[in-house]
């Protein structure tokens, strides 16, 4: 999110300073806004699976540092296509009105994002692909305030 502009803005980062930047910026608007993380700020992280061809896979198959191991190579709008697809697969588990077990009553309305006023953070990190039934994800992580 562009924090002066108000507005997201993808901003992809190619080193560990660019990240750390990030981190603080996120910081002063955190402290600007003066929250006070008395149960009203949460963080969610929700798993973005993608498919991938067998074919397409195995193009993206090498070999780094005597490890077998796979590398995407995404341009912006690729990785922008990816960001939104993930979005609008969150918005669609809310309106599905799923139940689920052992969670209280305010976190319950933030899986239907009842509750959910302003975000204050999002990021679809690639730092940490994995993959589980025979699918890639990827974590989406918001912080978000609950009004």
């Amino acid at each position: 999110m562009d924090l002066r502009g108000k507005k997201p803005v993808f901003k992809r980062t190619k080193t560990a300073v660019e990240r750390n930047n990030i981190f603080v910026t996120i910081r002063r608007y955190a402290k600007k806004l003066k929250l006070q993380y008395n149960g009203d700020v949460y963080l969610e992280t929700v798993r973005c699976y993608f498919d991938i061809s067998q074919e397409n896979l195995e193009k993206c198959r090498y070999t780094y540092q005597g490890n077998e191991t796979y590398a995407f190579l995404m341009s912006d709008k690729y990785i922008m296509a990816l960001y939104t697809h993930c979005l609008v697969a969150r918005k669609e588990a809310a309106m599905q009105d799923m139940q689920v077990e052992g969670l209280t009553e305010k976190e319950y309305g933030m899986v239907r994002l009842a509750n959910v006023g302003e975000v204050l953070f999002q990021a679809l990190l690639f730092d940490d692909i994995k993959t589980e039934y025979d699918k890639i994800y990827v974590e989406l992580y918001t912080i978000s305030i609950l009004s």
